[in-house]
């Protein structure tokens, strides 16, 4: 949870530090900043070349985020979510990895009245991890990587006072398991997180 309490403190003073920044060169003019909650579903699976035996599974995301006007064009969008990750076994009922990360992505949005396009880098911290078959569960959250790196690329409408909606798709650059070694033989499963996130948000403005 430190290291989840260190993202929050970094979003608040990425936000606030851009805030002043922005203030400071336009004057005192309109707000630049809109501050705001989103939630949604998670459609997520892993990809990679060990990845064939797995399934998609659904879960759900929430959290906050800072949308900073840079220019009319574009905007800068740090956020701190929840989300819920992993798989089911293919052709196994009942049979999943449930993964439980807090998400750090940093959003970069071309904006077009309303409609957005983004792209930009995530961190995820790992902080929960069970293999699920049937009522039975066992914690592996030792056995995987607890910092997920990954990227983010989607989009969505979302006004600076309001609801607004967006899709994103989520993918890592981290693999999901630890390398194991086994003697002289050090065996690395090739699997990373991905996931398809449809959400709505609602925003206000803020100075």
């Amino acid at each position: 949870m430190k290291k989840s309490t260190i993202a929050l403190l970094a979003l608040s003073l990425t936000a606030s530090t851009a805030a002043q920044a922005q203030r400071g060169r336009s004057g005192g003019g309109s707000p630049s900043v809109s501050l705001g909650l989103k939630a949604g579903a998670s459609l997520t699976s892993f990809t990679g070349a060990d990845a064939k035996a797995y399934d998609n599974r659904f879960g759900f995301h929430a959290g906050v985020f800072a949308n900073i006007g840079l220019t009319k064009l574009f905007a800068f969008q740090p956020e701190l979510l929840y989300s819920q990750k992993g798989t089911n076994y293919d052709n196994v009922t009942d049979v999943s990895q449930r993964l439980h990360y807090v998400d750090v992505p940093l959003a970069f949005h071309v904006n077009s009245g309303g409609l957005f396009f983004e792209a930009g880098p995530q961190v995820g911290f790992l902080v929960g991890a069970k293999y699920q078959s049937g009522s039975a569960s066992t914690d592996i959250k030792s056995t995987l990587n607890s910092v997920d790196f990954g990227y983010l690329f989607g989009l969505g409408y979302q006004l600076k006072h309001g609801l607004g909606v967006g899709l994103r798709y989520n993918g890592g650059f981290t693999n999901v398991d630890k390398a194991a070694t086994f003697g002289n033989l050090t065996v690395q499963r090739r699997a990373r997180n991905s996931a398809f996130q449809l959400y709505l948000t609602y925003s206000v403005s803020g100075r």
